[in-house]
């Protein structure tokens, strides 16, 4: 289990776990933090509004939440129908803990738990030097129209072939706003 730097510069364990309900406020104020703004925060409850959250996780250091990850149920819609993807957005990290693997840790056991759920795609709008160490590619995306930058707009196979003759229309949760 990795370990970060406490306020008291010790070592201390990092745990990555399903959030709960009780964590809400917490998760907001990491994601407002991390960010600099609500809009992400606001990005967060629309998606639990519309039910589309797949996966929520935090990252704790000493019983704090340092740390959140989202994933969302989107589809591509191709001319042979929809075809289930998953939305990896948003990830925070509180400014003290980053750079110490938690955001590496969360999108880890995320990609992983997801994997074991069966999901094949995960589509991710993210820094194009962060996101391809977990194998995201704008390549594997290129036959998947979005409404987003192509540079930074990536996807991941969970499932080798997953995206194998997929061409069509990224659509995000109605939460997105687009």
């Amino acid at each position: 289990m990795p370990k970060i730097m406490s306020q008291a510069d010790t070592a201390s364990p990092l745990s990555i776990r399903d959030e709960q309900p009780r964590d809400r406020d917490r998760v907001r104020t990491v994601n407002e933090s991390a960010f600099g703004r609500s809009d992400e925060a606001d990005l967060i409850e629309r998606l639990r509004l519309e039910g589309a959250v797949l996966l929520s996780l935090v990252a704790e250091v000493d019983g704090q939440i340092v740390g959140h990850i989202l994933f969302s149920r989107m589809t591509v819609e191709t001319a042979g129908g929809p075809v289930a993807a998953v939305s990896l957005a948003p990830m925070a990290v509180l400014q003290g803990h980053q750079g110490y693997g938690v955001g590496t840790q969360l999108v880890r056991d995320g990609l992983a738990k997801l994997r074991d759920r069966g999901e094949r795609v995960v589509i991710v709008l993210g820094h194009k030097e962060y996101y391809p160490r977990f194998g995201f590619s704008p390549e594997k995306a290129r036959c998947l129209t979005s409404p987003f930058p192509p540079d930074a707009f990536m996807a991941l196979e969970l499932s080798d072939g997953a995206l194998e003759g997929v061409q069509g229309f990224v659509r995000y949760p109605i939460a997105f706003g687009l």
